[in-house]
């Protein structure tokens, strides 16, 4: 290497951010995601034996599905093209695929295709690689944050293995950082300079599970204190979490991930309802936070709410309704963070009170009827009879008038004939249902006299 080439490696070196030049080369020196690349784990043995297959890597930002790519093309024979799903369209896909039929037919060489972001692709884009993944011109590998349930056509994941990858733990977040400081090739080592066990678990916190977010954050944290320390060269420096907030004016929280549209949109709703039902208070409101401080419209929280207060409490608990629908009109008034407490009430309200899904089932059970057995007609002696031809017709013939009755009740069918011992609504023991079931049971006592 002349001195030119140097220089140009040392400046392209030195502006390239921190998180790219600690980019792991190897097996041996990625962090993390050991239920797939554990010692027996199949990504390892298809690496290790150069026998890699079409796949889709999803996961979190930052947990390292790039930088898996990256390895796999540096530790196979294979040729390997990087392909971005925000940059590249269909003619560029047939330009990369025609590059594959040279590639396999002169140099006898598989290309790995990496498309990053590949959600990103509409339906007509993902659709020209499976001809070629299916014939084994290409193998693929896709890195998505969002499910490839939804974002992924059906026959490319049918041609592929879903691989998971998840956030990063703190301890393998700890890790990544001090590799960082200590590396003095491409880290930060060159300088007497550690993080305090505060500091470290901060900027840990901060990034949530993305290391990406993590040493970027350290990255700007080690410029302030380059420029306003003036010690360094002395003795080693120990960055407290007062430089962090130093740095950092603006910080107050994590940057909680969070997609309305996604499946964390719908896996903490579901962990908010399922907290609801199971009872746990607790719960409910860690979830229903974590919703509001993820930027999750409240009333969409406010009217899961209201249905909640139908289908899982119901006549359990009759206030349950009017509560929900109160703290949705209350938020709508108040507007964030006064409204804020309204919905935490109910939600608490809603975790303690007695539960009962009678009136959810019942409705279930009348729906299914009715597409089994169609429009059956009314009983004559219930129908409304407000002309003389219906009159002669037996409209309201019979018809027991229930006031005119001891304690406004007579025995009467108002089911259809087809179906008139039919029981749709049953009762439970808790709560407000228990004395709705005991004047049912009274009621039933008396029809069967």
């Amino acid at each position: 290497m002349d001195i030119l080439d140097y220089q140009t490696k040392q400046l392209f070196s030195s502006t390239r951010p921190l998180a790219e030049r600690m980019r792991p080369k190897s097996l041996n020196e990625f962090v993390g995601q050991k239920h797939i690349l554990g010692e027996h784990a199949l990504l390892r043995l298809a690496i290790k034996e150069d026998k890699i297959f079409s796949m889709i890597l999803w996961g979190p930002p930052g947990c390292g599905k790039t930088s898996l790519a990256k390895i796999i093309a540096q530790e196979t024979k294979s040729l390997f093209v990087h392909f971005s799903a925000v940059l590249s369209g269909v003619k560029d896909i047939r330009a990369v695929i025609n590059e594959a039929k040279e590639n396999l037919k002169f140099k006898q060489k598989r290309t790995i295709l990496f498309v990053d972001e590949i959600h990103r692709f509409n339906k007509a884009q993902q659709d020209a690689f499976l001809h070629h993944v299916e014939q084994g011109l290409i193998t693929l590998i896709g890195a998505t944050t969002e499910n490839p349930s939804f974002e992924i056509i059906a026959p490319l994941i049918s041609r592929s293995r879903v691989l998971t990858l998840n956030s990063l733990s703190e301890t393998d977040m700890s890790a990544i950082l001090k590799n960082a400081l200590n590396d003095k090739e491409n880290g930060l080592g060159k300088k007497n300079v550690d993080l305090d066990t505060e500091a470290l678990n901060l900027l840990v916190q901060i990034a949530d599970g993305d290391a990406r977010a993590a040493l970027n954050n350290l990255e700007i944290l080690y410029s302030y204190v380059i420029n306003n320390v003036k010690s360094l060269d002395n003795e080693k420096f120990i960055i407290t979490k007062d430089y962090i907030f130093e740095a950092f004016k603006n910080i107050k929280d994590i940057n909680l991930r969070y997609d309305k549209s996604g499946e964390n949109h719908y896996n903490l709703i579901s962990a908010f309802h399922k907290s609801l039902r199971g009872s746990d208070p607790d719960a409910a409101l860690y979830w229903l936070v974590r919703m509001l401080e993820s930027g999750e419209d409240p009333l969409y929280i406010a009217r899961r709410m209201v249905r909640f207060a139908s289908e899982d409490i119901g006549n359990a608990d009759t206030n349950a309704l009017s509560l929900a629908i109160n703290a949705m009109q209350s938020y709508n008034f108040l507007g964030s963070p006064e409204g804020d407490l309204a919905l935490a009430q109910a939600a608490v309200y809603l975790a303690v009170a007695p539960k009962s899904n009678s009136i959810y089932a019942a409705y279930k059970k009348v729906k299914q009827l009715i597409r089994n057995t169609g429009s059956l007609p009314v009983p004559l002696h219930i129908r409304n009879a407000p002309t003389k031809l219906m009159k002669e017709l037996g409209y309201g013939k019979d018809y027991k008038y229930a006031h005119d009755y001891k304690n406004a009740f007579v025995s009467q069918n108002y089911l259809p004939e087809k179906i008139e011992n039919s029981i749709f609504y049953n009762p439970t023991e808790r709560g407000y249902e228990k004395i709705i079931k005991q004047r049912l049971d009274k009621m039933k006592a008396l029809k069967n006299r």
